[in-house]
């Protein structure tokens, strides 16, 4: 019914930067907040960064002024910008959608910061 695809991940230096991408297809009605989720082997999910309908952001503290997430609800998509990459960054991302009472997930996309 509904469709996340996540795309952007990769390889990067410290330092360097990524742009996630999460396109919704399907039957898309109400989109309500939408957000960004990681884990780490190991590691429990941890919430990144999340963004509501009316556009109000929220950060985990390790990613504040680093990180920044935005939406296009023309496209129904969800869009997480990473600046200054740390190893400790490294984790599969995962993008949610909050819609109709249920909560959607997409397949997850690697993300590698090396030293």
């Amino acid at each position: 019914q509904v469709q996340l695809v996540e795309s952007g991940g990769g390889l990067v230096q410290a330092g360097g930067s990524l742009r996630l991408s999460c396109a919704a297809s399907g039957s898309i009605y109400r989109l309500n907040t939408m957000g960004w989720y990681r884990q780490a082997p190991g590691k429990q999910r941890e919430l990144v960064a999340r963004i509501t309908k009316g556009g109000t952001t929220g950060y985990a503290d390790p990613v504040k002024g680093r990180f920044a997430i935005s939406r296009d609800d023309a496209k129904a998509t969800v869009y997480l910008d990473m600046a200054s990459l740390q190893p400790e960054d490294t984790a599969v991302y995962y993008c949610n959608l909050e819609m109709m009472a249920r909560a959607y997930w997409g397949q997850g996309t690697q993300v590698t910061v090396s030293s």
